[in-house]
C-alpha cells in the first residue's frame, strides 16, 4: 500500500459515496460500433449518434489538497474538450474503494475506470475484471514513454491487465550532518557496513542510525526489497501459471531468506535501530526521521514534502541508493489505474491516456511519473528515478493473506526473538496456505 503524502491526504478525505447503483448512469447511452484495438465492445462514442459516453472514474484525491484541486481541473478540462465523452467522476477513498469495487464486481456495475493500490491487482485480475490494454498500449504511439519494467509489472501472461498512475521508488534517505558528527562521509552501500556503522553512530551522536517500519502496511513492502536484495522471491510463478514459495523445496533459497530475518535480528541488538523501531508503522518511521531521530531510512519522496514542517531538521537530507546485501534492490510501488471489461472501453482508454500524459503526469506526478520523458531536475525526482531499473513488486497474486503473513514473520523475530531459519520456515508455510486458500497455488 502507497504509505506517502498521496496516502496521508487521501485518507483525509471524507468524501463517502451513496449506492453503489448510481454509479452506472449513462454507459449505455452509446451507440455505434466500437473503433479500438479491442473494439469488440467498446462504443466510439459521440460519432454519427450525437451522444457522449459517460465514463465513470472512481479516484481517491483528496479535494482540498493542491494536488487534488489540480487533477479536478485537469479532468474538467479534458471533459471540455471532448465532445463524444463525459467524464463522471466521484472521489471514494482507499480504505473503502476496495469493498466498494468488490461489491460493484458481484453486481456488474463496476466503474469504467478506477484509482486503486497494487496490492489489489491480483486479486483484481482474479475476478476476471480488469481489460485487456495489450492492443491499445501497444498500438498508442507514445507507449516507449514508460519505463519498460513498469508495464510488465502489470503484464500476465503476456497481457497487460492494468497501467501505472504514479511510480513510488524508495530510496535511502541520510541526515549528511549525523552521519559527518559520527565520522563518516558517505552512507553505507551493504547490510554489513550498516550494522557496523549502527554502534559507532550512537555512540558519537546518541542517534540510532538506522528506522524500519516493523510493523503495518509498510512493512511487507522493506520485507519484499531486503528478500530481493539477498536474491529471493516470496512467490514464484510456476509452469502450469500458478504460483508457490520454493524455500522450503530449496536449502539454499531457505538459507537466503533466514539471513534476511537475522538481518533484522542484528539491527536491534547493534542498536542500529530504536527499540521502539520493531513496532513502528510507517507514521513513526517517517516522523522520526524528519525530526533528525535518527540518521538513515530508506523511504519515498513524498518525504520532501515533511521539509516544510521541520525545515531546519530535513535540510541536510541527501539521497543514495538502498545498501543491500547481494543484489541492488528497491521497493517499485506502481499505483495502477484498473480500466475494467466496460461497453466503454474505447472512451475509456482515451481517458487513460490522457492521465498517462506528459502533460497530466508533470502537473500531477513531476517526481512519481511512470513516464521516462517526464522527470523532475530536483533530487527528489531524478535521484528517486534513477533506482527504477533495480525496482521490485510484489508477485501477481491475491496479497491480502500473503502481507499479513509477512507482518506476522517480522513479529517473530522481532518481537519474540524466533530462529531465523524457522520464522523463514514458518512464512514459506504461511505463503503457500493463503495461495491454496485463494486457488493460486501451484500443484508442482
Amino acid at each position: 500500500m502507497k504509505v506517502t503524502k498521496k496516502l496521508s491526504l487521501i485518507l483525509s478525505a471524507v468524501l463517502v459515496l451513496g449506492l453503489l447503483a448510481g454509479c452506472g448512469g449513462g454507459k449505455n447511452e452509446t451507440a455505434g460500433a466500437g473503433t479500438g484495438a479491442n473494439s469488440g465492445g467498446g462504443n466510439a462514442g459521440k460519432a454519427g449518434s450525437g451522444k457522449a459516453v459517460t465514463v465513470d472514474f472512481w479516484s481517491a484525491l483528496d479535494p482540498s489538497s493542491e494536488e487534488g484541486k489540480t487533477i479536478k481541473k485537469l479532468v474538467e478540462q479534458f471533459d471540455a474538450s471532448r465532445d463524444d465523452i463525459d467524464i463522471n467522476m466521484q472521489v471514494i477513498s482507499y480504505d473503502v474503494m476496495h469493498d466498494k469495487l468488490v461489491a460493484a464486481f458481484n453486481a456488474g456495475d463496476a466503474p469504467d475506470i478506477s484509482w486503486g493500490l497494487s496490492e489489489w491487482f491480483g486479486e483484481f485480475n482474479q475476478f476476471d475484471a480488469l481489460l485487456d490494454l495489450t492492443d491499445y498500449f501497444n498500438n498508442w504511439d507514445e507507449k516507449d514513454q514508460f519505463y519498460e519494467n513498469v508495464i510488465q509489472s502489470y503484464t500476465v501472461d503476456g497481457k497487460l491487465k492494468a497501467l501505472p498512475n504514479y511510480l513510488g521508488i524508495r530510496a535511502l534517505l541520510y541526515h549528511e550532518n549525523i552521519l559527518k558528527e559520527a565520522g563518516y562521509d558517505a552512507p553505507p552501500a551493504t547490510w554489513d557496513e550498516l550494522l557496523a556503522m549502527g554502534p559507532a553512530v550512537k555512540e558519537k551522536t546518541g542517534k540510532e542510525a538506522f528506522g524500519i517500519a516493523g510493523a503495518g502496511v509498510r512493512s511487507p513492502q522493506e520485507l519484499i526489497m531486503y528478500l530481493a536484495q539477498n536474491d529471493v522471491v516470496i512467490a514464484e510463478q510456476m509452469s502450469d501459471g500458478k504460483y508457490k514459495n520454493t524455500w522450503q523445496d530449496n536449502p539454499d533459497q531457505l538459507s537466503k531468506a533466514a539471513e534476511v530475518f537475522k538481518f533484522y535480528q542484528d539491527l536491534l541488538a547493534t542498536k542500529t535501530i530504536k527499540a521502539d523501531a520493531k513496532t513502528w508503522g510507517w507514521e513513526e518511521e517517517d516522523q522520526n526521521f524528519a525530526l533528525g531521530q535518527y540518521a538513515m531510512v530508506v523511504d519515498g519522496s513524498w518525504m520532501e514534502t515533511y521539509g516544510a514542517s521541520n525545515p531546519d531538521e530535513m535540510a541536510d537530507v541527501k539521497i543514495a541508493a538502498p545498501m543491500y546485501k547481494n543484489t541492488p534492490a528497491t521497493f517499485m510501488e506502481v499505483a495502477p489505474l484498473f480500466l475494467y471489461k466496460t461497453e466503454n472501453a474505447d472512451a475509456t482508454w482515451e481517458f487513460a491516456k490522457f492521465l498517462l500524459s506528459a502533460e497530466y503526469q508533470s502537473a500531477v506526478n513531476l517526481n512519481e511519473a511512470p513516464r521516462q520523458d517526464v522527470v523532475s531536475d530536483s533530487p527528489w525526482g531524478s535521484n528517486f528515478m534513477a533506482l527504477t531499473d533495480t525496482g521490485v513488486v510484489f508477485p501477481a497474486v491475491s496479497l491480502g493473506g500473503i502481507t499479513t503473513a509477512m507482518e506476522d514473520a517480522l513479529a517473530k523475530a522481532l518481537l519474540k526473538n524466533d530462529n531465523p531459519e524457522e520464522v523463514a520456515k514458518w512464512l514459506s508455510q504461511a505463503i503457500n496456505d493463503s495461495l491454496s486458500k485463494t486457488g493460486e497455488l501451484s500443484a508442482e
